[in-house]
């Protein structure tokens, strides 16, 4: 028998950005974002990483560069996931536990070309990057429910990048799986912290491992009480993205957020560490609410 030779048809390089492409069409008009009264479709999220993606590019941004972000659990951080890599780039999530020293040190190394900040950690983003030499472009993440706006000269807004973006724009996909998709870092317990770098099969690999040990059925509500800065959620914004499932996204939270959003979305996966599941378990009882079981 002839052998089977390899083409892009039966041998392309695997990669997470592929699980949105396929979600926006699979799941076009299904729900993939819920932050407070802000909904998304999947055809939405696509759009908007699409967008996001194409104005990175027109502002010079290439294989290999290094885009960052500062932000909590919000819709933008889990767009990024998708659009930083589609334009070719590496994203670098930063911890916002970091002290200014510390992320200063982060930045200097990574060398990010873009920095992306939610408008609350403003001053800290401001202080580390007064310790920095090369600076990079700073593009502001604003609040969606409440209209909030940054208007000065220096600095770009991302629904202001979203909107000047081209929803037809041609995703770069990676010429190798190998090719570096994501830059974290460690804690820094033992050391100073060390980069660590993932590529683009690393990723996929890990959230469809995900997907089958935790036997997620098609179109799960996910509850975002992991951040997404953490090991880029342990992978699960490709993931949840993978089977079209929707992502409960919380800036911040207590026990009875939790909770409430549990009962209130019908949440079937969550992540956390113990700390959390521990002030779940010793919540208030007029906190508690009764979860709904399989």
């Amino acid at each position: 028998m002839e052998e089977l030779k390899r083409c892009p048809a039966n041998y392309p390089p695997l990669t997470p950005i592929g699980f949105i492409e396929r979600a926006a069409t699979v799941y076009r008009d299904c729900t993939s974002i819920v932050y407070n009264t802000t909904r998304f479709t999947w055809s939405q999220t696509f759009n908007r990483c699409r967008k996001l993606a194409s104005a990175l590019s027109s502002r010079n941004i290439s294989r290999g560069d290094v885009v960052s972000v500062v932000a909590p659990n919000v819709p933008a951080i889990y767009e990024m996931h998708f659009a930083v890599p589609m334009a070719g780039a590496v994203l670098n999530n930063v911890n916002i536990r970091l002290d200014a020293r510390t992320m200063a040190a982060q930045l200097t190394h990574c060398e990010p070309k873009f920095v992306f900040v939610d408008y609350q950690f403003l001053p800290l983003v401001r202080e580390a990057l007064s310790e920095i030499g090369n600076k990079p472009c700073v593009v502001v993440i604003e609040e969606l429910d409440y209209g909030r706006e940054i208007a000065t000269s220096a600095w770009l807004t991302y629904e202001g990048l979203i909107g000047e973006g081209d929803p037809e724009f041609e995703i770069r996909w990676p010429e190798d799986e190998w090719q570096a998709a994501v830059l974290s870092y460690t804690s820094g317990t033992t050391s100073a912290p060390k980069g660590v770098v993932h590529c683009h099969r690393g990723l996929y690999t890990i959230a469809m491992d995900n997907v089958v040990m935790w036997g997620m059925k098609a179109q799960p509500v996910f509850l975002w009480t992991l951040p997404m800065f953490h090991t880029n959620g342990w992978c699960f914004p490709w993931a949840i993205a993978a089977v079209g499932g929707t992502n409960i996204c919380l800036r911040k939270f207590d026990a009875k957020v939790i909770f409430d959003a549990i009962t209130d979305h019908r949440v079937t996966h969550l992540c956390a560490a113990p700390v959390v599941l521990s002030m779940m378990a010793n919540a208030h009882p007029s906190e508690r609410k009764l979860l709904p079981g399989k």
